[in-house]
């Protein structure tokens, strides 16, 4: 019976629709009949509902199934209309963020605290871009706390001529005048003064052969006894590779970061020499396995103490095994704030690669939390992992691009925390500890309490709830640089010595095979060392390759960049205090 009428039904639905009749005219003209229409739906629904019983009576299990099925398909449609939602929200929290990258922030309306912390944002990343970078560039610098009251407009600095540097060679060209005899006694005019001006000039930088010519002398009596100086140590024996040569090739690949075939080219068109990179690639591999010697030293000694910071980046690497494309490796950075940095090279990113390089240290390091450092931690007894608050703000300043008013909000604690650090640098240890105990844990506090409260009313995956997750997670990681003065707020420091290898690897692209990656950690460790310590890296690379060749193994100590430092500083002649009578 209710097959029937929904039959006929459909039948009407169709041929109306047959006949052309727009559905609006349709339903005007079956008007009347709604009265009667309605009368036959309930007497439909009374059969249907009849039926169903009937069939609940007969076969009770095939009706509970039934049941059940459609109540999980309905749990189901529930669930992917859910997940549906979130994702459209989450999208279009992207989209807006895309449309404010892509055509300017937008105006939202915000209390008064929230713009002047927004302000107080703004000019501290205008005042680091003015002042010169620092060990940590991501650091904020307080402002100047004068009176709101008064605000007195600052003076204009005048600009003052930049001094010739002092310490550069000078080459005088005296200019005397054509006309300077007298016309009418013929005389050579007395010298009444002097007009100066300097320019900075370069010469340019020009190959030259480096030839030792050792005399034989042959005595005279009959003895057969000859004499020959012996050849002084070179750096590649048998080689043409001369030391100039070697650290130009060195700084130039790796601390300017020019391709091995763009010095090719500038060797054949500048100096019309031709010097193959193939040939280039063989002498860095035998330098740096002389500096690789200083490097484990460097290495052993930074594993005494009990502090590290780590970092990695990934680059490309030349496969012969991998077709089609570059495989991926990766250089692990492992530095000592103030200290020397050690690179290390590896195909992996997994923990086994710093639980390896870590045999021999006990203490703590400082990473972000990606689960490699996580899982180094629960595989070796003995480490600690303390957090990175740089990259928890990074995740607030994401949120904040959308102009969210609470990103906002833990950006201004951040700050507070940052002027801590910046109070505290030139302080004793036990002064910064005290600065930091008294300050520090009330900021911390606050935060903890704002980001339980905003957790369950953010979504899990925008860029305020990803922030939020981060910080809750690494909260008491992020903590432990309060117990001691020597640990960092962040790894900012480590990061600083990643950013040359992420230029370097910009420009020649990749590494030449997965063999080759020792070379470049080696040497961006002795590069980055010296940077670290203020030392000319040519002046070190230049005396230290001049040495090494002779050197013996008990020796090598000396060459270890702080011991280097340490003897230029204590062999430098001390000032002149005699005065001028």
């Amino acid at each position: 019976m209710a097959t029937d009428l929904s039959s006929v039904a459909l039948a009407e639905v169709d041929h109306r629709q047959g006949r052309g009749e727009v559905p609006g005219l349709w339903r005007r003209r079956a008007g009347w009949r709604l009265k009667a229409a309605g009368c036959r739906v309930n007497r439909l629904c009374e059969i249907i509902r009849e039926e169903l019983l009937e069939q609940a009576q007969r076969n009770p299990v095939v009706f509970v199934d039934e049941r059940l099925k459609l109540e999980q398909d309905l749990a189901q449609t529930q669930e992917t209309i859910a997940q549906q939602t979130q994702t459209l929200a989450e999208q279009k929290s992207l989209i807006e963020q895309l449309k404010r990258m892509l055509f300017g922030p937008q105006s939202e309306k915000m209390t008064e605290e929230q713009k002047a912390e927004l302000a107080q944002v703004v000019g501290d990343l205008a005042e680091q871009q003015d002042r010169p970078a620092s060990d940590c560039d991501d650091l904020f610098q307080a402002e100047s706390e004068t009176p709101e009251t008064e605000e007195k407009p600052k003076p204009k600095r005048k600009r003052k001529p930049r001094q010739i540097p002092v310490n550069l060679e000078v080459q005088t060209t005296v200019l005397e005048p054509t006309d300077a005899a007298c016309e009418h006694c013929g005389r050579l005019g007395d010298k009444i003064g002097e007009e100066v001006s300097e320019q900075v000039d370069l010469i340019p930088a020009r190959l030259i052969v480096r030839r030792t010519v050792r005399i034989k002398r042959r005595c005279q009596c009959g003895c057969g006894k000859i004499a020959i100086a012996p050849l002084p140590p070179q750096l590649l024996p048998g080689s043409k590779l001369g030391l100039g040569l070697a650290v130009f090739i060195l700084l130039s690949k790796y601390d300017d970061h020019l391709a091995l075939y763009t010095l090719e080219r500038i060797f054949r068109e500048r100096h019309g020499v031709a010097i193959p990179r193939q040939q280039m690639v063989q002498w860095i591999e035998h330098v740096a396995g002389l500096l690789r010697l200083i490097v484990d030293r460097m290495w052993q000694r930074m594993k005494q103490g009990d502090y590290l910071q780590i970092d990695e980046t990934p680059v490309k690497v030349l496969d012969p095994e991998v077709k089609g494309k570059a495989a991926q490796g990766y250089l692990w950075f492992f530095g000592v704030p103030g200290g020397d940095v050690m690179l290390l090279f590896d195909q992996g990113r997994s923990h086994t690669v710093p639980l390896g390089a870590l045999e021999g240290f006990n203490g703590a390091f400082q990473s972000d939390d990606f689960s490699a450092y996580e899982t180094l931690v629960k595989k070796r007894t003995g480490l600690r992992r303390l957090g990175c608050a740089a990259h928890s703000r990074r995740k607030f300043y994401t949120a904040a691009l959308e102009l969210d008013r609470q990103a906002i909000w833990f950006i201004g604690r951040f700050r507070e925390l940052y002027h801590i650090e910046d109070q505290a640098r030139e302080m004793t240890p036990e002064e910064r500890h005290a600065l930091r105990q008294a300050q520090a844990p009330p900021i911390w506090a606050e935060m903890k309490a704002r980001a339980e409260q905003l957790q369950p009313l953010v979504l899990p995956k925008s860029s305020l709830g990803k922030a939020i997750r981060y910080f809750l997670h690494e909260y008491e990681a992020l903590q432990i640089y309060l117990e001691r003065p020597d640990y960092q707020i962040d790894n900012n420091l480590c990061e600083n010595d990643v950013r040359p290898g992420c230029v370097g690897k910009k420009r020649w692209l990749f590494i030449g095979h997965p063999q080759a990656g020792w070379r470049s950690a080696v040497i961006y460790s002795i590069i980055q060392s010296c940077r670290r310590r203020g030392i000319d890296p040519q002046e070190y690379l230049t005396d230290v390759l001049a040495r090494l060749p002779a050197m013996k193994n008990t020796q090598i100590d000396s060459l270890v960049p702080e011991n280097w430092q340490a003897a230029r500083a204590k062999a430098a002649p001390g000032p002149d205090l005699t005065s001028a009578t």
